[in-house]
């Protein structure tokens, strides 16, 4: 790995961000997963929780305990989470295969009806998630490393991040945001350099954003 430009060649001689330092696993969801993108809600509901459990954590943490998480939360469906009871939070804070924090457990079960009352509104969570995407004058000319870590969070991630607290939204601050949009392919930031980076954006140029079903939506667009 060059710790300068944030790059790690394996032993497939492949290079790629240096992220995932090679770990079977963790490459696997760099060269597979990171930053396609990702129009079911319910994988959309499923990254955005689990980028808030990772809050504090480290996200190999988090994609260890990622079935053990899919099945504690019925697949992060979330009309059935969000019929979650307080007997639940209880039943899932002895689950040791998750995070057993009361706080993201609690903020699981409340997004899940946020997210109900988003799909009422936008008429599905990527209708709305994806109306935000950054005009290309918003992205850096260059995706290298020194941008990633001087820009935790963006303008885009900060104004997400302040309409979904101001629909209830728990856990959600902009580093959280962030995270959630490059995850799920809103942004691409593989790095220049590494082999996903053309992938993905191939991925993207093929992509059809989800467009709104709830005509009120479109009125209030420039308000979002």
């Amino acid at each position: 790995m060059n710790d300068n430009n944030g790059l790690i060649t394996g032993a497939d001689g492949i290079t790629r961000c240096a992220w995932h330092g090679n770990l079977p696993d963790y490459q696997h969801y760099h060269d597979h997963e990171w930053g396609r993108p990702v129009t079911s809600d319910r994988r959309l509901f499923e990254k955005i929780c689990l980028e808030g459990f990772q809050s504090g954590l480290s996200w190999l943490t988090i994609l260890r305990k990622r079935e053990a998480f899919r099945e504690a939360f019925e697949g992060f469906d979330f009309d059935k989470v969000a019929r979650f009871t307080d007997a639940d939070v209880e039943r899932l804070l002895t689950n040791a295969g998750i995070i057993r924090h009361r706080g993201k457990i609690v903020s699981t079960i409340n997004n899940a009806k946020r997210a109900q009352e988003l799909v009422k509104e936008a008429g599905s969570l990527a209708a709305w998630f994806w109306k935000f995407e950054p005009e290309p004058d918003q992205r850096p000319e260059v995706v290298d490393i020194a941008h990633l870590r001087a820009n935790p969070t963006t303008a885009v991630s900060t104004r997400i991040s302040k309409e979904l607290k101001k629909r209830g939204w728990t856990f959600v601050g902009p580093t959280t945001v962030y995270a959630f949009m490059q995850a799920m392919g809103m942004v691409n930031d593989h790095i220049e350099g590494c082999f996903c980076r053309s992938e993905v954006e191939a991925e993207r140029a093929r992509l059809t954003r989800p467009a709104s079903s709830v005509s009120v939506f479109h009125g209030n667009a420039e308000t979002l």
